[in-house]
């Protein structure tokens, strides 16, 4: 049977009905702002986990030390500004005046400090500069001191980070809990409170905007600049199907759908009513992710023989389909960023036979492979459904377990063998920013129990990772990448499988909406 985008999609229709809507109030007040999430939020710490729920979530709550601009430039937000050492080795940063946290306290340096101690805890990048932390302290209410054992001059480019986990700011108190331990608090500084006597988990979820919020004196680009707020409420309801989510978009239910089907995007394409853009105009990164930690993927040349199987096109026209939103990319930096060489590539052939060998000479034992598969997810379903079919095909037994994508993500934290509720295999995806370049990418970081949920080590990829931070020159950067690049598809710490626009869809009411990768709702008006 041929294998197309219609056999694997799940939960998706070709007409949107609207024979049953969820219990919606339609979008027509111009305050507020209805929103359809990628998926429910898992909970409010953005630090403890990587759920792009979460992050997206903290956007509106919390606020950064640092943003970047539409053209990934690293600027300024809550800081003033900040100054480097000539030998790298102090940083000091100095807050904005009028910076005030949802309770009405002021925003101190000290906060600030203990925040980028937490964050760092659990980030790649942030452990490295720990590594090379001698103190921080704060030197005053409104200045905040890095002092380094060893040259370290990349603090602000590690404070205005765009992936999971984010350096968000909190109170000292909130900061001060335990990296490993999720916080309850939902205090920030950013633009939005979040109402969480209103969080009826499973269904919605609102914001409000921040009135002591002061934006700096500038446009608003990226993650940077003024984030000054045009709305009164944002609102997310929480609708796992496609189908029901567009039917909420065209009734006038929901303002904005994060993540539309391309199976559905007809239904408002050529509908001036709508407005259908990418979010990430570089595209998102498909990330097989492989459990390291237990079998089967404990085993190398197992790793590698489902590495030789995967033909992305194969993957691509099942989640996104003709029509030009998937492009082929065998990198382990997203094709069209800087560091994207695709150095190793050629071991993705998509040879079945070939990998069907390396099975066998790895001495395959028979163990099966957990798929955790959320079924409230159209591109990572249908990707789960295709991997299936591949690892079947070269002689692996498979366990497809379906759930949502927020037991997803709790579920793969699991260190636990697959036959005591462990896993082997889950898909990830997210905005190009976060994947190209070596200090970001928490793909590549591959510290073990540290890293991300599958767990690889590899000293070598850690090596090159500070190489390529300590680097001088961009050349040097890129020769360091072509070769973390080498190592990973000889090493496997995931299997990427291509890269894709994610249409997003929003009634063109809306105007003046952000495209950083990631949906923000400061600058955004509604008419």
């Amino acid at each position: 049977m041929e294998l197309t985008r219609r056999h694997f999609l799940a939960g998706t229709t070709a007409v949107a009905s609207t024979a049953w809507l969820p219990n919606l109030s339609f979008a027509s007040d111009a305050k507020t702002v209805t929103f359809a999430p990628i998926s429910d939020l898992t909970g409010v710490d953005p630090i403890w986990t990587t759920s792009t729920a979460v992050r997206n979530y903290a956007y509106l709550v919390y606020d950064t030390l640092f943003g970047v601009d539409s053209t990934f430039q690293v600027r300024p937000q809550m800081a003033e500004g900040h100054e480097v050492s000539e030998d790298s080795l102090k940083t000091t940063i100095r807050l904005r005046e009028g910076l005030k946290w949802h309770d009405g306290e002021p925003v101190l340096a000290r906060d600030c400090a203990a925040s980028i101690r937490r964050w760092a805890a659990r980030d790649g990048l942030g452990q490295i500069m720990l590594d090379r932390l001698d103190d921080i302290v704060a030197q005053d209410d409104r200045t905040i001191v890095l002092s380094f054992r060893e040259p370290f001059p990349s603090v602000a480019d590690a404070l205005s980070k765009l992936g999971s986990p984010g350096p968000f700011m909190m109170p000292e108190h909130v900061a001060a809990t335990d990296p490993n331990e999720q916080i309850s608090s939902t205090i920030g500084s950013g633009p939005f409170r979040f109402l969480e006597s209103e969080w009826a988990r499973g269904s919605s979820l609102a914001f409000e905007r921040f009135d002591g919020y002061v934006p700096r004196d500038e446009p608003a680009s990226g993650t940077a600049g003024g984030k000054v707020v045009h709305i009164d409420r944002v609102e997310w309801k929480i609708i796992p199907d496609a189908s029901t989510a567009m039917a909420a978009l065209q009734s006038g239910a929901l303002d904005w759908y994060e993540t539309a089907s391309t199976d559905l995007l007809p239904l408002v394409a050529d509908n001036p009513d709508f407005t259908v853009v990418s979010l990430d105009p570089s595209g998102y990164p498909i990330i097989l992710r492989l459990n390291h930690a237990v079998a089967p993927f404990d085993n190398v040349g197992l790793r590698r023989a489902v590495l030789t199987a995967v033909d992305q096109n194969l993957f691509l026209q099942a989640t996104v389909g003709e029509g030009g939103f998937g492009q082929e990319c065998k990198s382990f930096f997203p094709c069209g960023t800087a560091m994207s060489t695709g150095a190793g590539g050629e071991a993705m052939s998509g040879d079945l036979d070939a990998a069907r060998k390396l099975v066998e000479e790895a001495g395959y034992d028979g163990t099966p492979v957990v798929i955790l598969t959320p079924t409230d997810n159209p591109i990572v379903n249908a990707c789960c459904l295709v991997l299936d079919e591949v690892l079947r095909s070269i002689g692996l037994k498979t366990d497809v377990q379906t759930m949502d994508i927020a037991t997803m993500i709790q579920r793969r934290t699991s260190t636990e063998p697959v036959s005591n509720g462990g896993w082997s295999v889950f898909f990830a995806y997210g905005e190009s920013a976060q994947f190209s370049n070596p200090a970001t990418h928490i793909g590549l970081r591959a510290d073990g129990r540290a890293a991300w949920p599958g767990w690889p080590e590899n000293p070598r990829l850690q090596e090159l990772r500070l190489q390529w931070l300590l680097a001088r020159s961009v050349e040097e950067q890129k020769e360091i990448a072509a070769e973390m690049e080498r190592e990973s598809f000889g090493f496997v710490p995931y299997v990427p499988v291509g890269q894709f626009q994610q249409p997003t869809v929003y009634r063109s009411s809306l105007s003046d909406v952000i495209r950083i990768g990631i949906p923000v709702f400061w600058n955004l008006r509604k008419a």
